[in-house]
Order: structure tokens, then sequence, then C-alpha cells
């Protein structure tokens, strides 16, 4: 190393570099053999120690359609929104809070499924063997899932307008209860300041 080092400094400044000085005695296995040890013992050390990288990927999906599963699973719509009774504005509320963000979430799934689709699909090559047949194919296929969510999305938006126009058309009625609800500041006797 040190040897190769000198050369480079000669070399920058505009003196030719010299050879590296060996022993006449020593013969070039030796010379062959050191460099191998300098560079880390290429030949044992860095040859056996490489290891290509592995991804493992395991996916598992367990259905469980038989019945009494006991809350095992994915929900059902009836645990998403709650029962449609509106007797009070707290209550449409919170449908539509709940409409609302049971679209949002499975909009998101469900683009996330046209996705995975459209690559599943595009694996498979086409029969007639067009270029990029089986992508154009695959593309009109997910191109309907991906509707799907764009209208989950839509739902979205239109339950939270829902509850906006409610709050719109029943503001009186809503207020008329929220005034009688509050009673009027009476003002309290002291009795024990005299």
């Amino acid at each position: 190393m040190a040897n190769n080092a000198s050369a480079n400094r000669q070399a920058r400044q505009g003196r030719p570099a010299s050879r590296p000085q060996t022993n006449a005695n020593s013969n070039k296995s030796d010379k062959f053999a050191s460099a191998g040890a300098a560079a880390g013992g290429f030949v044992g050390g860095l040859g056996s120690s490489f290891a290509p990288p592995i991804n493992i990927n395991v996916n598992r999906t367990v259905n469980n359609h038989g019945g009494g599963s006991g809350g095992v699973g994915r929900p059902h719509a009836e645990a998403l929104l709650p029962a449609p009774e509106f007797t009070s504005p707290a209550q449409v509320r919170n449908y539509c809070n709940s409409l609302r963000a049971a679209a949002v979430t499975l909009s998101i799934e469900v683009a996330m499924g046209s996705e995975i689709l459209k690559g599943v699909l595009a694996a498979v090559p086409d029969p007639q063997g067009r270029a990029f047949g089986s992508r154009l194919r695959a593309q009109k296929v997910a191109r309907k899932m991906q509707r799907s969510a764009d209208a989950l999305r839509d739902a979205a938006k239109n339950a939270a307008a829902c509850y906006a126009v409610f709050q719109q058309e029943y503001e009186e009625e809503i207020n008329r209860v929220r005034h009688r609800a509050r009673r009027p500041q009476v003002p309290q006797i002291n009795w024990a300041q005299q």
C-alpha cells in the first residue's frame, strides 16, 4: 500500500513512478499472496461471504364462512353503520359521520384492490400475442373497480353533505330545541352574604 501511495505522489509531482521494489530472492507468488492479504483475504474472505438479498413474503388468507365465528374476520355492514334511527340531530350526525368514515376506508381499500388486480392481470399473457395486450386487458378490468372506489369516495362526500344540508334545512327546529334546553340565567341569591 505504501508503495502505491508513493507512486501516486510521484506521478502528481511530475516524476515518473518507480516500480515496486522486491528482493531478488523473492518469487512472484509471494507478491500476489501479500496483495491478496492486503485486500482482506479476497479469495477466502470476500468470496465466501457473498450472500444475495432474499425477500420472503407470506400471505395468509383465512375465510370463516361458518356460522358462529365469534366476531372473527371482517366486520359486516351492521358493524360499520349504526342503526338508522333518526330521532334526534345527534343520531343523524352520528349516522352521517359513520357512513362517511366507512366509505372513505372502503374507498381506499377498493382503490388498492384495483391496483393489485391490474398488476396481477397484467402478468397474464395476451392470447393473441399483441404488444402490451395484457396490460390493456388488465386496465379495462381494473377500470371498473377503480370506478367503484370513486363511487365510494363520492358516497363519503355526499354523507358529509347530507348532514350539512340537514343543519341548513332544519336550522329553525334545531335552534328552537337548543334555546329551550338552555334556561335563562336567573340571578342566584347568596344567603350567606348579609
